[in-house]
Formats: C-alpha cells, sequence, structure tokens
C-alpha cells in the first residue's frame, strides 16, 4: 500500500521541497511525517502547491545567477575549520556541516545552510578535505575544508 504526499523539506533519494512523491505507509507515518519532511496530499495542498511552484519559477533565474556568483567565490579560497586534535593528528569528533557553515560565514561573510553541504569523506582527522555545497538545484559549489588544530590542542 502507498501513500502520496507533498514533500516539505529536501529529502535525499527522494526529492526537493514541493514534490509530490508516492511512498510506502510504513516510510510515510514512521519517518516523513513525523519529522515533518511531508505532508499528506490533498487537493487544497496541490492547489497551495501549484501556487509555490509559480512564484518559485519567478525567483528561479535571479538565485540562479546569485548561485553561481557565490559558487565562484565559495571555490576562492579553502574554508578553515579549527578543532581539538590528538597527538597523532585525528580529530576529537568529526567536523559537522554546522561547523563548516559557521566558518563559510566568517571567512566568506556569507549564510549557508548547513543541510546543503555534503562531505565526499567524513573529516576525521586534521589535513585538506572536499564538501560539496547544494547552491540551486542546478548548481554545486565545491568546497575545499582545512582541518587545523586549535590553539590550546594537545599536538
Amino acid at each position: 500500500m502507498t501513500t502520496k504526499l507533498i514533500l516539505t523539506n529536501e529529502v535525499t533519494g527522494l526529492g526537493t521541497a514541493g514534490d509530490v512523491v508516492e511512498v510506502k505507509d510504513g516510510y510515510a507515518r514512521n519517518y516523513l511525517l513525523p519529522r515533518s519532511l511531508a505532508t499528506p496530499w490533498t487537493d487544497g495542498g496541490q492547489r497551495q502547491l501549484d501556487q509555490m511552484r509559480a512564484a518559485r519559477s519567478k525567483r528561479a533565474v535571479a538565485s540562479l545567477d546569485e548561485a553561481q556568483s557565490l559558487k565562484s567565490i565559495l571555490e576562492s579560497k579553502p574554508v578553515v575549520v579549527s578543532e581539538r586534535a590528538g597527538a597523532n593528528g585525528r580529530l576529537f569528533g568529526a567536523v559537522t556541516s554546522k561547523e563548516v557553515a559557521e566558518a563559510v560565514k566568517s571567512t566568506f561573510d556569507r549564510d549557508i545552510d548547513r543541510r546543503s553541504v555534503e562531505f565526499v569523506t567524513p573529516i576525521k582527522s586534521l589535513g585538506e578535505y572536499k564538501a560539496t555545497v547544494r547552491l540551486h538545484e542546478d548548481v554545486f559549489a565545491n568546497l575545499v575544508v582545512q582541518a587545523v588544530a586549535a590553539k590550546g590542542a594537545s599536538n
């Protein structure tokens, strides 16, 4: 049995906000609905969705140009994240997408959504890593993240 839903947030592997999807009942009931990632599909919801799409398409051109310029800014220099690390260079924990978003804010004075940051490999030791930032549905920025030892760390 399947359930028809409207996504309210982007769900990796399923779709973006505003998409109408059919998923199994259990996935809808136990995962998507409790986390407010989707709402049940209704005729009224569909009308509201159509209005949102029309408004989004008007903004899409401006946001695409904006995303292209932000991409060139983000790719211009690496983002440095300071973390506590042990003597062998392993971090106490891992660098999170929230820390990368804060580093982008301090380095470039630009806000990015932490949920749009995806790591190629988890950052668990000092060094240089790559992360991908989704700026627009068609624009991805390849961000270089440098994990450095924080001052006062034991190394």
